[in-house]
């Protein structure tokens, strides 16, 4: 690359969330970083910004993330941050972005991409099936909620939101019997202690970008954009383009409960979908394969199917 390199002089100032995985995630990005281009870690700075979101999930820890604000609360400020300057790139959970950036921002480089399932996690290594009728699990994911209730509505689902040491505490005063989380967070977090089950996705099908990081950039920085070009994942990147345009075409947000999976296989995408109504009560399914190169093409397709198939209505439980 022609640009300067970052220096500890003049670091690459990388911007996250505070979160622990939020952390091991800019950690990850900086260590990728430093190896590619044989930089000491001193040449990164680590930027910790403090969201709206958090501020609000911690009054608020009982109440759904739809009620509070929405995925956007997460990012607002770390792109503020980054248009101004103050931060050259921002690390990511793409599960939790938004499908649409701001002006002058751009999202291009994904790592490689972690276990997409989800971890049935119970204190005393309990397996899904094995629990009783009328268990309470807590979740504050929409999308784990209604797939449990489509599977098990028998079972009481509680909110349960927090970083994992939360989760557990509340496991431990009985809020709840088991929990779910991305087993792409415990293993970034180094939690082998934990005892989880991992669900298949055939099974429990993940949300959109489950165990994917992405790294977001000013669209004119070219400096960056060559940085960041060393250490994108391709076929990441190539998966997350179907699932995302999928999402997006479904107008998807914190509010509408959707999992959905590519995976490559011999030069194709093959891309599953799910939405669900919030209770449980219905599940719509579908799936279809392309070339690679028309990943996006293939997202918006099965989008529309599902959608044509949900009919008026499907969602009206957003308007409740």
């Amino acid at each position: 690359m022609t640009q300067a390199l970052p220096s500890p002089d003049r670091p690459l100032r990388i911007g996250t969330r505070g979160s622990p995985l939020a952390l091991a995630q800019a950690y990850e990005t900086r260590t990728r970083l430093a190896v590619a281009f044989d930089l000491p870690e001193t040449a990164f700075e680590i930027v910790v910004i403090k969201t709206t979101g958090d501020d609000r999930a911690l009054i608020a820890a009982d109440r759904p993330l739809k009620e509070i604000g929405g995925k956007g609360l997460f990012t607002k400020e770390i792109e503020e941050d980054l248009l101004a300057g103050r931060i050259d790139i921002a690390v990511h959970s793409m599960k939790d972005m938004p499908v649409e950036q701001p002006t002058g921002l751009t999202l291009d480089c994904y790592l490689p991409r972690e276990d997409v399932r989800d971890a049935f996690v119970t204190l005393d290594g309990k397996a899904f099936g094995d629990l009783p009728e009328g268990a309470v699990v807590g979740t504050s994911s929409l999308r784990r909620r209604a797939q449990l209730l489509f599977r098990r509505p028998d079972l009481q689902v509680v909110e349960f939101r927090g970083n994992v040491q939360t989760r557990m505490r509340k496991l431990t005063e009985g809020v709840a019997e088991a929990t779910f989380l991305a087993c792409a967070g415990l293993n970034r977090l180094g939690l082998d202690d934990v005892r989880r089950t991992p669900i298949a996705a055939e099974d429990m099908l993940p949300a959109v970008a489950q165990g994917a990081i992405g790294i977001e950039r000013r669209t004119d920085d070219s400096a960056a954009a060559a940085l960041l070009d060393a250490i994108h994942d391709g076929p990441t990147g190539q998966r997350l383009a179907a699932e995302r345009a999928y999402l997006a075409a479904l107008d998807g947000s914190c509010e509408t409960p959707i999992a959905g999976l590519a995976e490559l296989s011999g030069g194709e995408v093959t891309l599953r979908g799910e939405i669900l109504r919030p209770d449980g009560s219905e599940c719509l399914t579908d799936h279809g394969s392309a070339p690679i190169a028309d990943g996006a093409a293939l997202g918006r397709e099965i989008a529309a199917r599902l959608l044509d198939r949900a009919g008026p209505g499907f969602f009206d439980w957003r308007k409740a």
